[in-house]
C-alpha cells in the first residue's frame, strides 16, 4: 500500500512539473472609496489561498496561467471583502480594485457575503462561514452557542460558559477543530470537557459538514471547524477595539480588548479577554435527579458560576512572497458543576453554604488551562506556494471534589496518591504538531496540493479516581489533492491520503490495596490490582474523496463521496472507572478496530438575488461505529453499584440534511427559514434498531431581519425576530430520555452610533423571551432533568479605535 501511495504522489508531482503552461504577470492596485491607496490588503483566491498582499502604494502582483479564470478575494480590516472574477489574458495586464467600508450588520442567521457564498459554491463539501460581524451579533455563552443557529450545528451545553461542538450529530473525537492551521487538542473525549477557545479572538470560522479526512486525517469523519485569527494589519497603522458584554441570566460581566499595529514589514496583534459569571437560572423551582428531589434557591443551579481569562499575542514579518507569523495564547477558566449532581449518586449538599453567594465556586469544580505556541510561514514564488505550521500545546485540567471512597478505597484519604485530598482527577497533555502543504499549478485549469501532517501527544493523569491511563499517541499522514476545472462552470476534485497512528497506554495499578483470596491457602491477601494493562496498538488506513461542482450564475450543484478514518481513543481502548458526571461505570475494549465511515454529500442551490433556496442531504455508513453501550450489569465493587457501560462496535447508518430558504421582499426586510434533520440507526449488535447517543432532534428556525437606512447619529440599524421550533426526540438509547418538543422566541437589535469621531457598535439580544422551560436533548445536564437557561438579556458594546501612524 505504501509503495502504491508513493507512486501516486510521484505521478502527481511529475504531472505538475511537466504540464505547466505559459505564465503572465498580473499587476493590481487596491484603493479605498476616496481613491486613496490601501496598504496591507490581503489578496487570495476563491479557496482562501493567499496570493499577495498590497504594498504601501496599494499595489500587488502575481503570476497566473494565460487563458485561465480566477476569483480574487480582497480583504482588509475595516472594509467589505471584495470578490472579482477575472479572465487571465494572454499578456501581462493591470487591474484596479476599489474597496468600500465594512457594513455594520449582516442578516442574523444568513451568514453569507460574497466571500462566504463563493466558498459555499466552490468547496466540494457543504461549508458554512461565520465572520466576526455574525459572531458579535449572536454572542452566546461560548463559541458553539454562538454558532448554534447554523443548520446542522448543535452543541453539548456544559452549564452557561462551556460547550462542545456537534456537526450533524457527531462530536467528541469525530470532528476536528483547527485554529490558525493547527489542530486543537484537549481532552475532547469527555462530555464535560468544553472547547478551550476564546470566542472573542475568532475573526472567521468555517464549518465543514461531512468527511474531511483526506485533508485533516483521523477524527475528521464528521466535519471540521476552521478557526482563523486576526488578519494582518494595514501598514503604518495602530488600531484596536474594546468590547464590553453583560448577560442577565447568570449576571455575566466581561469584555475583550484588542490592539494591533504594523510598520511596513513588521506587525503585532494582541488581545485580552476576561469574564466573570454567577450561577445560571432555569425556569424551574426544583430538579428531580433520578427520583431525588432537589429544591433550588432563586431558580439557580447552585455552583455553576465561573471565571475566564485569556491572553493572545502574535508578531509577524511580511514582504512580497513571504509571510511569517508567530502566535501565542493562554486560555484559562475555573468553573463549578451543579453541586447536587456529581459523585457516586445524587446527594444532599449544604444548601446554606452553597446558596450564600451565587458567584462563589465550591466543590465540585474544574480548573482548565490551555497554552498554545504556533508558527506559520507562507512562501510563494511563481506557480508554487509552500505553507507550514509548527505548534506546541499544553492542556492542563483538574477536577476537584470532596473525597468519597468506594470499593476498597480507604474511608479517609491517607495522603497518597500525591496531591491534595480534593483532587479527584488531573489530566496534563503535551501536544506537538507539524503541517506542510505545497500548492502549485499543474497546467491550465489544474491545481495540485501535496501535504504532510504529524502530531504527537503525551498525556499523564493524577488524582484519587481512575478513568483512563497515561498514554502517548502519534499520528502522521500524507495526502495528494487535485482540482481540475473541466469547464467554465464545472470542476472535479479528487483526493487520496494514507494515515498511520500508534497508541500506547501505560500500566496503571491501584494506589490502594484490595483483599483477594489466595486459591492455594484460602486466605485473603492485600493486593494492588492492575486497573489498566500496558497497551501498544498501531492503525493505518487509506482515505479517499471525489467531488463534482457545477456553479452557474443562479444554480449550483455539488456532489462529494468520501471514505473517512478514525483511530480509537485511549478512553475507548482502556477506560475502567466511574464517570462521576453521569453516575455510570465505563469500560474500554483494547481490541477495538479503527472506525471507518463512507459518506455521500449533495448540495444544491438556486440564487436569484432576492430569493435563495438550498438543500444539503447526506447519507453515511459505518461498519464499525464505536460508542458507549449500556449493559444490564452493575459494578458493586469499584462502581458503588453504578450501571456498567462498555465500548462496542456496530454497523450504523446515518442520513439527513439541511434546508435553507431566504427571501427579500423589500430592500430593508429579509426572511429566512432553515431546518435540519438527522436519522441514525444501528444495524447490528444488541442495540440493533436503536439510534446512536447524542442524536439531536429535528429543528426549524424562522428569522425576520429589518434593516432600514440609518439616519443622523444611527448607522446600520437592525431589528430581528427568531422563532425556533424543535421537534420531540423519541428515538433514544437508554438511559437517555425522550425529550419533548419546544418553541423559543429570540429578539435582537442594534446599530452603530456615531458621536463626532467616536463610534459605538451596540448589539442587544434577548434569548428565550417567553422564559420557556425546555430540555435540550444533547445537553450535558439532560440526564438529570435540568432544563436549559431561562430568559437572558445580552448587551454588547464595542468601541473601535483606529490611529494612523
Amino acid at each position: 500500500m505504501r509503495r502504491l501511495l508513493c507512486l501516486v504522489l510521484a505521478s502527481g508531482m511529475l504531472l505538475a512539473y511537466t504540464a505547466a503552461q505559459e505564465k503572465v504577470y498580473i499587476r493590481g492596485r487596491v484603493l479605498d472609496s476616496d481613491l486613496q491607496p490601501l496598504s496591507g490588503a490581503v489578496v487570495s483566491d476563491g479557496y482562501g489561498i493567499l496570493i499577495a498582499v498590497s504594498g504601501p502604494d496599494g499595489r500587488f502582483g502575481f503570476s497566473a496561467t494565460a487563458g485561465d479564470s480566477l476569483y480574487l478575494s480582497v480583504s482588509h480590516l475595516g472594509y467589505r471583502e471584495t470578490v472579482e472574477k477575472i479572465e487571465i489574458p494572454q499578456a501581462d495586464t493591470e487591474i484596479l480594485i476599489v474597496m468600500e467600508r465594512q457594513p455594520g450588520v449582516l442578516p442574523e442567521v444568513t451568514i453569507v457575503n460574497n466571500f462566504s457564498d463563493l466558498r459555499r459554491r466552490n468547496e466540494p463539501v457543504t461549508t458554512e462561514t461565520a465572520d466576526r460581524v455574525y459572531l458579535e451579533m449572536n454572542r452566546g455563552g461560548s463559541l458553539m452557542t454562538s454558532l448554534s443557529a447554523i443548520p446542522g450545528i448543535s452543541s453539548i451545553e456544559i452549564g452557561s460558559g462551556h460547550s462542545k461542538p456537534l456537526i450533524r450529530g457527531l462530536g467528541f473525537n469525530r470532528i476536528v477543530v483547527v485554529e490558525n492551521g493547527i489542530r486543537h487538542e484537549g481532552q475532547q473525549w469527555g462530555a464535560d470537557h468544553g472547547l478551550e477557545i476564546d470566542q472573542y479572538a475568532v475573526e472567521r470560522i468555517e464549518v465543514v459538514k461531512g468527511p474531511a479526512s483526506v485533508l485533516y486525517g483521523s477524527d475528521a469523519i464528521g466535519g471540521v471547524l476552521r478557526i482563523h485569527q486576526d488578519p494582518v494589519p494595514a501598514a503604518g497603522t495602530l488600531s484596536g477595539s474594546i468590547e464590553l458584554t453583560g448577560r442577565s441570566n447568570n449576571n455575566l460581566i466581561g469584555g475583550s480588548a484588542w490592539l494591533a499595529g504594523r510598520s511596513k514589514r513588521f506587525f503585532i496583534t494582541s488581545r485580552f479577554t476576561a469574564l466573570d459569571y454567577a450561577d445560571y437560572r432555569i425556569p424551574a423551582d426544583s430538579v428531580e435527579i433520578y427520583s431525588y428531589h432537589v429544591m433550588l434557591n432563586d431558580r439557580r443551579l447552585r455552583n455553576t458560576a465561573g471565571k475566564e481569562m485569556n491572553l493572545h499575542a502574535s508578531a509577524g514579518y511580511l514582504v512580497p512572497g513571504l509571510l511569517a507569523r508567530l502566535s501565542a495564547s493562554a486560555v484559562t477558566s475555573r468553573s463549578g458543576f451543579f453541586a447536587n449532581a456529581h459523585g457516586l449518586e445524587p446527594r444532599r449538599v449544604d444548601t446554606d453554604l452553597y446558596d450564600e453567594s451565587d458567584r462563589d465556586i465550591l466543590f465540585p469544580s474544574q480548573n482548565v488551562s490551555h497554552l498554545k505556541l504556533m508558527g506559520h510561514t507562507t512562501w510563494e514564488k511563481g506557480i508554487y506556494r509552500l505553507e507550514s505550521e509548527a505548534g506546541y500545546q499544553k492542556n492542563f485540567r483538574q477536577e476537584n471534589n470532596h473525597y468519597v471512597n468506594h470499593g476498597y478505597m480507604p474511608a479517609v484519604f491517607p495522603g497518597t496518591p500525591d496531591g491534595p485530598p480534593h483532587l479527584e482527577r488531573e489530566f496534563e497533555k503535551d501536544i506537538f504538531s507539524l503541517n506542510v502543504r505545497n500548492f502549485f499549478e499543474a497546467g491550465n485549469r489544474h491545481s495540485v496540493s501535496l501535504g504532510l501532517n504529524a502530531g504527537y501527544q503525551d498525556n499523564s493523569t493524577g488524582g484519587y479516581a481512575f478513568i483512563i491511563p497515561d498514554f502517548t499517541q502519534f499520528n502522521t499522514g500524507v495526502y495528494l489533492y487535485n482540482r481540475i476545472n473541466t469547464g467554465r462552470h464545472t470542476s472535479l476534485h479528487t483526493g487520496i491520503r494514507y494515515d498511520y497512528g500508534r497508541v500506547q497506554t501505560r500500566e496503571d495499578v491501584d494506589w490502594f490495596a484490595t483483599p483477594v483470596e489466595n486459591p492455594g491457602t484460602g486466605e485473603y491477601e492485600e493486593v494492588f490490582l492492575t486497573r489498566a494493562e500496558a497497551l501498544d496498538r498501531e492503525f493505518g488506513s487509506l482515505s479517499l474523496s471525489a467531488g463534482f461542482i457545477y456553479s452557474g450564475s443562479n444554480l449550483f450543484l455539488k456532489a462529494n463521496a468520501g471514505k473517512g478514518f478514525r483511530m480509537p481513543t485511549p478512553k475507548e481502548l482502556a477506560a475502567n472507572g466511574v464517570n462521576y458526571h453521569y453516575f455510570r461505570y465505563e469500560k474500554g475494549d483494547s481490541s477495538l478496530d479503527a472506525e471507518v465511515s463512507w459518506q455521500l454529500d449533495l448540495n444544491a442551490g438556486y440564487d436569484a438575488g432576492d430569493f435563495r433556496a438550498e438543500v444539503s442531504p447526506f447519507v453515511s455508513y459505518s461498519p464499525d461505529y464505536i460508542y458507549l453501550d449500556p449493559t444490564y450489569r452493575h459494578d458493586f465493587l469499584y462502581g458503588a453499584g453504578n450501571q456498567i457501560f462498555e465500548y462496542v462496535q456496530n454497523e450504523v447508518l446515518r442520513t439527513g440534511g439541511e434546508v435553507r430558504l431566504r427571501y427579500r421582499p423589500l430592500r430593508f426586510l429579509v426572511a429566512e427559514l432553515t431546518g435540519d434533520y438527522i436519522y441514525a440507526e444501528q444495524l447490528s449488535g444488541n442495540k440493533k434498531g436503536f439510534t446512536i447517543p447524542f442524536s439531536p432532534a429535528p429543528s426549524v428556525r424562522l428569522n425576520l431581519l429589518y434593516s432600514p437606512k440609518g439616519k443622523g447619529l444611527l448607522n446600520d440599524p437592525y431589528a430581528g425576530v427568531e422563532l425556533v421550533y424543535t421537534l420531540k426526540q423519541s428515538r433514544i438509547v437508554p438511559p437517555e430520555k425522550e425529550t419533548p418538543a419546544y418553541e423559543l422566541l429570540h429578539l435582537s437589535a442594534g446599530g452603530t452610533f456615531k458621536f463626532n469621531n467616536t463610534e459605538l457598535d451596540i448589539n442587544i439580544r434577548v434569548q428565550n423571551l417567553l422564559n420557556r422551560k425546555y430540555f435540550n436533548h444533547v445537553s450535558y445536564y439532560r440526564l438529570i432533568n435540568a432544563p436549559e437557561s431561562g430568559r437572558n438579556f445580552i448587551l454588547s458594546v464595542k468601541v473601535p479605535l483606529s490611529v494612523a501612524n
